[in-house]
């Protein structure tokens, strides 16, 4: 199984009748690996959890996204410091 096929299994499931695909699954992936990298690996299924309340909320996904891996990404180089 895909996860796009897994994504959409769990769309069907919650009876959400927003159609997802690859550059979708891309999209939190992304945002999941910089969170995770940057700030702490427990970091990224909080972070796409918090991605999805504010989507849900009516936050544009790619421009919300985009803003969390930055903040992430910044963490990174607060470290580095």
């Amino acid at each position: 199984m895909t996860l796009v096929e897994w994504a959409r299994l769990v769309c069907a499931e919650l009876e959400l009748s927003e159609e997802i695909d690859t550059d979708d699954v891309n999209l939190i992936l992304d945002l999941a690996r910089d969170a995770a990298h940057s700030v702490a690996r427990p970091a990224a299924p909080l972070t796409a959890y918090l991605l999805g309340i504010a989507v849900g909320r009516g936050a544009d996904p790619q421009r919300t996204a985009r803003l969390l891996s930055e903040l992430a990404l910044a963490q990174t180089n607060k470290t580095n410091k």
